[in-house]
């Protein structure tokens, strides 16, 4: 099945209905916003020279045009390709290489950084500027029907990076995405035509495929006209567009919560906040509760199994007589429907419940394998189980607790930044011998990036050289925040920095 097949029935039945808004606007309904999907499928499978099975890269931020964009290329019996529209230009350069896009859809702000790259790319034949003059030309082409796709077939190729430096390019599969979905209903919410979804989150990340319940069953995806979260707007947003549900980083949460227009705002209009892609303080978790009721759901999940491992239900949260309570709001959840979930030692053995180990999933929504990368998907897929590279315990009621998030894995605002990448960078400088990167403690943040710096004996280094170097290769974001300056770095007898001993050091 062809996942777009959704948006071609919705036009067919609920032609009239709100499918897509900015802000309080409506952008388009379901009868306009097919026809343009079909016409783009006719201009990719036409003019822009694609065939079912190649790859169409969108690199864009928030707004109509991105979700137009990605049913198109699925229409068409492509595979999308997601990008961070915050990643460096060096970062869109590797992604739309590895992943041999023919196309990519780029929104007007990053066209400087993307439009040279046709010329640097051989597979990238076409970059379109969404919207622009290409892009419309492109929606006057003629119609074409729904690509078939098999289950197997890719339909979102999303990179995200690993610890051994490059992204890696995970392939979810037509079935991945639509177990995924299915998953939603089973867990998460019943979901009406009168629900709508706030894609305040980047539609890049595994938050954007939140929305794909939500067009499955008619409701409205919606984009901020700021194109990003912001407390004010979502408060405004709620009395136009009812049952609303949207993906929050956990620091969103506790901003929104904080936000004098949103916490005085009708919060019946509210359906549904899933929260997650990092760990929620109790306290904090609690304040949302006071104010909101039981509105909020957990996940636990990655790009390699999206939206799905484990979840804490509205329900549980909600259950303030369990005696249990605090420690439940401390955990990730139980499995959900859709998967199966283990914690083993480092010989995939099942470990007693209560003990460490690592994560481990298997079911339909875990990814086919990394794109062009056997070796990868041999080990993180080895005897048919995802692999996360979490730690995480079960307790004696099947709720998993995380221990650690990928045990060097820095999580700061919900976005995964990888220390060996930054390291990469950092050591390209002529002045440093030797460095490290940890996460440290953020009340705000969840965690900020500090990179512990051994000099070259008689060295001049600044910390302004090095944010200018980590700007020139890295995304804004991934650079420390902090620098410290060791003469050396914590090691065990074979060589191996001691991370555990620097993250110490936020302790005194």
């Amino acid at each position: 099945m062809n996942i777009a097949a959704w948006l071609d029935r919705n036009a067919r039945t609920f032609p009239d209905r709100p499918a897509l808004a900015r802000g309080a606007a409506v952008h388009a309904d379901f009868r306009l916003w097919a026809g343009r999907v079909r016409r783009l499928a006719g201009a990719l499978l036409g003019p822009l020279g694609c065939r079912p099975g190649d790859r169409a890269a969108i690199v864009m931020r928030n707004q109509p045009e991105y979700l137009e964009a990605q049913f198109g290329i699925w229409h068409a019996g492509l595979c999308a390709v997601p990008v961070n529209a915050r990643l460096h230009p060096n970062e869109f350069h590797y992604i739309l290489e590895h992943s041999e896009s023919r196309v990519a859809f780029v929104s007007p702000d990053l066209a400087e950084s993307v439009v040279p790259l046709a010329e640097k790319i051989p597979t990238l034949e076409r970059v379109v500027v969404a919207p622009g003059p290409e892009w419309t030309r492109l929606l006057e082409e003629s119609e074409h029907g729904l690509v078939a796709r098999a289950p197997t077939d890719p339909a979102w190729l999303f990179y995200t990076s690993g610890t051994t430096g490059r992204p890696k390019g995970a392939v979810l599969t037509h079935r991945n995405l639509l177990v995924a979905t299915l998953s939603y209903f089973a867990d998460i919410d019943f979901v009406t035509p009168e629900d709508s979804v706030l894609q305040a989150a980047p539609l890049s990340h595994g938050a954007g495929l939140y929305g794909l319940p939500i067009i499955a069953k008619a409701g409205c995806s919606v984009i901020p006209e700021s194109g990003h979260f912001d407390g004010d707007e979502v408060a405004r947003l709620l009395a136009r567009w009812p049952n609303m549900s949207f993906f929050a980083a956990p620091t969103m949460v506790t901003r929104l919560i904080a936000n004098p227009a949103f916490a005085g705002a009708d919060h019946r209009y509210l359906k549904t906040i899933i929260y997650g892609g990092a760990p929620m303080y109790v306290e904090d978790l609690k304040r949302a509760l006071d104010l909101l009721g039981p509105k909020l759901q957990q996940i636990y999940g990655q790009g390699e199994a999206p939206m799905t491992i484990t979840g804490l239900s509205k329900a549980m949260h909600a259950d303030r007589d369990h005696p249990r309570w605090e420690a439940r709001l401390g955990s990730a959840g139980i499995a959900r429907t859709d998967v199966e979930v283990r914690v083993v030692d480092a010989e995939d053995r099942d470990v007693p419940v209560g003990e460490t180990g690592e994560v481990l999933a298997r079911g339909d929504v875990v990814m086919a394998g990394y794109w062009k990368n056997e070796a990868a998907t041999r080990e993180t897929l080895r005897g048919g189980w995802l692999h996360t590279g979490d730690v995480g315990a079960f307790d004696e009621e099947g709720f998993l607790t995380l221990k650690d998030r990928s045990k060097d894995v820095i999580i700061s605002g919900g976005t995964n930044i990888y220390p060996r990448e930054v390291e990469e960078v950092l050591l390209r400088h002529p002045a440093v011998v030797e460095v490290s990167v940890v996460g440290k403690p953020d009340r705000e943040w969840g965690e900020r990036v500090v990179a512990f710096v051994v000099r070259r004996p008689e060295a001049a280094l600044s910390e302004a050289e090095l944010d200018a170097l980590c700007l020139s290769s890295i995304a804004r974001f991934k650079r420390p925040k902090e620098y410290v300056f060791l003469d050396s770095l914590p090691k065990n007898n074979y060589g191996k920095v001691l991370k555990t001993e620097l993250r110490k050091r936020f302790e005194r």
